[in-house]
């Protein structure tokens, strides 16, 4: 008692205190709440932690209400997050979940007719790296242990067994997934959505201890073969090891050794505008995220020796490749455009954005294709060059597309920064923007180019026709000394 007195006379003091010096603190005291117990269980408030093994996130609210169905799973639930939950998107979606889960069992059986090993052996592994697993996923979720291994035994040998029959589909031709190309294509699909993975190390575990033919084949090589239309290159097999699961793999398959990345301060103009500078659009076969702009010596020293538009009317001097290097280049990947696109693209930058928000190869390049790419006339020009390959009919639903892949998504750094202003610089010129003006008035087509010349022509005889009388004696007069 006599501690709690004291207290409450430095409290007193200290009140008084803070009254002379213009501080206005009402302080109550209440030996009622003085009490050995704390009132809030400050251990259950702390922040959750956030595991070096974590790689598989759950979209956030403000990405996830853009277009909710790029994150959700059609047919088939992998791992924690949309386990035992209805997410597909059509009427007759809950029997379609029944009948893919009652194949899973039929997987697992499968896998151990082929292995020749019975499901608590298998089990035994997974619980050996339940807590790891666990430690994967960003968030915790309510799920005993015994149903957690249930569902991962179950997730894990029915991939595994997917891709050893899709690895030889003329042996498994009647499969049940592998018959059906449409069905397929939807599984493709759910596998590769950041909220619907397993990490690849279990997989890769389960397959290495139970499957005596995995060093034919490693699981790698069988899930790149399976992912083939995903894949812009199959990584080194020391990359591989990086792999955290999927929907990480088909982004390393992308990912380009020698981009530097630092902040970018300019933004492109649109590739119209470009386009009426003087830039040239050409395919760029080397990668989906190499993209370079190239100006000659000559151009980049005197801009007003910029000759594209020239270029550009008389067709018959496009084939010359020695004049098209010596204009402004811009050399972009081929763009394929179809109905998986967007969810791929957004599943690859949510995983950047969680994951590597300092190496964030794609939303770098999608980020330099919402600049330029704006209206549907944008979209036109980059299909005219082959450039981008437009699966879905409307060329404004293209543009939005791309418009609306960056809306909530930050960069801190990019890739495309020397890219950005270069183009930025490019456009600046007074000389280059001259230039668009007079293409796009006087030589935007054949027949207007042609009518421009002929005028010229008309104009310079009809000026020399003037001042002929003015001259012509002046000239006779020399020509007599």
């Amino acid at each position: 008692m006599e501690m709690v007195s004291t207290a409450a006379a430095d409290s007193l003091e200290n009140d008084h205190m803070y009254k002379e010096q213009g501080i206005d603190i009402t302080i109550v005291i209440n030996n009622n709440l003085i009490c050995d117990e704390s009132i809030i269980d400050v251990s259950a408030a702390m922040e959750p932690a956030r595991w070096p093994e974590c790689c598989i996130y759950r979209a956030p609210g403000r990405i996830r209400k853009i277009n909710k169905e790029a994150y959700t799973p059609k047919l088939i639930s992998i791992g924690p997050f949309h386990h035992g939950q209805k997410e597909v998107r059509d009427e007759d979606g809950q029997k379609e979940l029944r009948d893919l889960e009652k194949l899973k069992v039929r997987k697992l059986k499968e896998f151990c007719d082929r292995t020749g090993k019975c499901q608590k052996e298998i089990a035994g592994t997974i619980e050996k790296n339940q807590d790891k697993i666990r430690r994967c996923y960003s968030e915790s979720f309510d799920i005993n242990k015994e149903d957690f291994m249930k569902m991962v035994l179950l997730d894990s040998t029915f991939i595994i067994e997917l891709l050893l029959r899709a690895d030889d589909r003329e042996k498994y031709e009647d499969d049940f997934i592998l018959c059906n190309p449409m069905l397929n294509d939807d599984i493709q699909i759910d596998l590769i959505l950041l909220e619907n993975q397993l990490p690849f190390f279990i997989l890769k575990e389960l397959y290495e201890k139970f499957y005596e033919r995995h060093s034919e084949k490693p699981i790698f090589q069988l899930a790149c073969k399976y992912f083939s239309p995903f894949i812009e290159k199959i990584p080194e097999d020391e990359k591989m090891k990086e792999v955290k699961h999927f929907t990480d793999l088909i982004r390393l398959s992308h990912c380009l050794d020698n981009l530097k990345f630092k902040k970018r301060v300019k933004n492109p103009c649109t590739a119209t505008k470009l386009y009426e500078t003087g830039v040239i659009f050409k395919l760029h076969d080397k990668g989906l995220l190499d993209m370079h702009f190239h100006k000659s010596l000559s151009t980049k020293t005197s801009p007003c020796f910029n000759f594209s538009w020239l270029l550009k009317c008389l067709l018959g001097l496009t084939g010359f490749e020695c004049l098209e290097h010596t204009q402004p280049l811009l050399k972009i990947p081929r763009f394929i455009i179809d109905d998986d696109t967007e969810g791929l693209l957004r599943n690859i930058m949510l995983l950047e954005q969680c994951h590597y928000p300092l190496e964030a190869f794609v939303c770098n390049h999608v980020g330099i294709l919402d600049y330029l790419i704006n209206t549907r006339e944008d979209v036109e020009l980059l299909i005219e060059k082959n450039i981008i390959y437009n699966d879905l009919g409307s060329n404004e639903v293209i543009a939005e597309m791309v418009n609306k892949l960056c809306l909530e998504i930050s960069e801190r750094k990019s890739c495309y920064a020397d890219l950005a202003e270069d183009l930025c610089d490019h456009y600046a010129q007074h000389c280059n923007r001259s230039m668009g003006y007079l293409r796009r008035t006087y030589f935007s087509n054949l027949w207007r180019t042609t009518v421009t010349i002929v005028g010229l022509i008309v104009f310079g005889f009809t000026f020399w026709s003037t001042i002929k009388p003015y001259v012509a004696p002046r000239i006779d007069s020399v020509h007599c000394v």
